[in-house]
């Protein structure tokens, strides 16, 4: 893997985006909003799984 490889993991940026899903989710259940919990949660599962598939292939 190149420089331009590491500087743009799609693995690390989609795990960003993975916690900040789960912070929001968090953030809604906490304030009552639990439909909005369980959106957030959904997208954030779906998105996990995107980041294992991604792992595979890069081996």
């Amino acid at each position: 893997m190149g420089l331009f490889g590491k500087l743009f993991d799609p693995v690390k940026r989609k795990r960003k985006l993975y916690d900040k899903k789960l912070e929001e989710g968090m953030l809604a259940q906490r304030k009552g909003d639990i439909r909005l919990y369980a959106q957030l949660s959904e997208e954030a599962e779906k998105m996990w799984a995107e980041i294992e598939a991604l792992e595979k292939e890069k081996g």
